[in-house]
């Protein structure tokens, strides 16, 4: 009963919207599946850091810590509204292709880790959320390891959902550019949002 309440908690965590969806949404219409795919990569890893970082207490430590949370919380919160600004200030003729803003598979990935890795309330929320579903007859830190696994794999899955959907809407020659401003600007506006919430962010919440 416990793991199916953990699976059900774990489903409407990943599909509740949040950088990792905007940015490789944002990488799908920048670069096409292939980048979009790539990012989905890169933020599976970056959850893996909140992962391990949550079963070693490093989590524990940003928490506690005025200092290192602010420090994470700011630089993370500043890459986000960094790269939802650049989403919203690129200017692509109507007629063009969103592609020849393409960087590359690699930097896709990149940037995905960094996304993931810098998002602050998803340490605090794995924090949070994890213990909760583990037992006392056994190792924590193994515990929170697989129920963090679990959480990334499902994250990773929605995110993948979400590159073939963007991927399928842009498919359409018509209005192909028009429908790819729209899901860049909303890509953008979402990370520059989130952004914003990321920096109020208060220890403890």
């Amino acid at each position: 009963m416990s793991l199916l309440a953990f699976i059900f908690a774990a489903v409407v965590l990943a599909i509740t919207p949040g950088p990792g969806i905007a940015y490789v949404v944002a990488r799908t219409v920048a670069g096409g599946r292939t980048e979009g795919l790539a990012s989905c990569l890169g933020t599976g890893i970056g959850g893996l850091v909140h992962v391990l970082a949550a079963a070693f207490g490093l989590s524990l430590l940003i928490a506690q810590s005025a200092w290192a949370f602010n420090l994470v919380k700011y630089v993370g919160a500043a890459y986000l509204v960094y790269l939802g600004a650049r989403m919203l200030l690129r200017r692509t003729p109507d007629d063009a292709a969103p592609t020849v803003s393409a960087q590359g598979a690699r930097r896709a990935f990149t940037e995905g880790i960094v996304v993931e890795a810098l998002n602050v309330k998803t340490a605090l929320v794995f924090l949070a959320f994890l213990p909760q579903f583990t037992v006392p007859d056994s190792p924590l830190a193994s515990q929170l390891v697989v129920l963090g696994c679990i959480c990334v794999a499902l994250n990773t899955l929605v995110d993948v959902l979400a590159v073939l959907g963007a991927d399928r809407m842009l498919k359409s020659s018509k209005a192909r550019a028009a429908r790819a401003k729209v899901l860049s600007r909303v890509s953008g506006g979402t990370m520059v949002v989130l952004g914003v919430f990321l920096a109020n962010a208060r220890r403890g919440t």
